[in-house]
């Protein structure tokens, strides 16, 4: 059992003014890497930021930070150069977005980041598959991507549970709000990788919510290698 439990603030619902403050805010209280939305406006309807502000963010908080960039873009092939240059280390991609999934995987390894494979809602875990051993991680998004603040999909876990089932040692990412109310069914699904928005950016106390959320991460992967 390889996977370990991580906690990665989504900076998009931090003060987008004080961005490089807040994350190293973020590192400060405890999170194990720092996730990036971006949007183009075309997969989905808002638009965020792109590789010129990673850059500007590495630049200003320097190389230990991990960035997990969520690629949420109509044309993925076109920005692997482009993040990596930036300083991105994982670049996770949706599966909806190209249709040629394994040439993509190919050009981000080459690139030097690992690879993160997205599905929306309504894509079956089923059609990630046969991708699942070719990559770094999974992620599962527990709303429709786009927009912050949406309540978190219960009825994505089985989802979860089936890629913890099938390949155990994949690290696997949960997204959409996910916080103290909802960590518990994404830790007990399998999922390790916990993307957590305005429940851990916008608290008065981040540095707990973030050890709240690891430790029942923590306590689910020793109660999974004790029943197997």
């Amino acid at each position: 059992m390889a996977y370990t439990a991580k906690i990665g603030p989504s900076i998009l619902s931090s003060d987008l003014s004080q961005l490089g403050r807040e994350c190293e805010r973020m590192m400060e209280c405890g999170a194990d890497y720092l996730h990036l939305d971006v949007m183009d406006g075309h997969f989905v309807p808002n638009i965020t930021f792109g590789h010129p502000m990673v850059e500007c963010l590495r630049r200003c908080i320097g190389p230990d930070p991990f960035f997990d960039m969520h690629m949420m873009v109509s044309r993925p092939e076109q920005w692997v150069k482009p993040m990596s240059a930036a300083g991105a280390n994982q670049y996770t991609f949706h599966l909806e977005a190209t249709t040629n999934p394994g040439n993509l995987i190919k050009e981000i390894r080459e690139s030097g980041m690992k690879v993160g494979l997205a599905i929306k809602p309504g894509t079956t875990v089923e059609e990630l598959a046969p991708w699942a051993g070719q990559i770094d991680m999974a992620l599962v998004m527990t709303v429709e991507p786009g927009f912050g603040g949406q309540k978190f999909m219960e009825d994505m876990m089985p989802k979860v549970s089936w890629l913890r089932s099938q390949f155990p040692s994949l690290d696997i990412e949960v997204d959409g709000g996910v916080g103290p109310d909802s960590i518990h069914r994404c830790a007990e699904a399998g999922a390790n990788m916990i993307v957590s928005g305005s429940a851990v950016v916008s608290s008065d106390d981040p540095r707990s919510v973030i050890a709240l959320l690891k430790n029942v991460v923590i306590e689910a992967i020793q109660k999974r290698s004790l029943d197997r």
